[in-house]
């Protein structure tokens, strides 16, 4: 559930570069977009954060 949403929210901030004059929102989706993607997040990993319920997939 995490990782689509956070691919769904870079995705959407990613598509702010097409709106408007040239602006650089979409490298702030790309953080997002990339850490759902690879499911790696380095914060979580640095707070030893686990959010994964299924023992099997972590």
């Amino acid at each position: 559930m995490e990782r689509m949403l956070r691919i769904t929210v870079g995705l959407g901030i990613s598509l702010l570069a097409f709106i408007g004059p040239e602006n650089r929102w979409f490298l702030f989706g790309l953080v997002p977009l990339a850490t759902g993607l690879s499911g790696w997040c380095p914060p979580y990993q640095l707070l030893g954060i686990n959010t994964c319920k299924l023992k099997l997939w972590c």
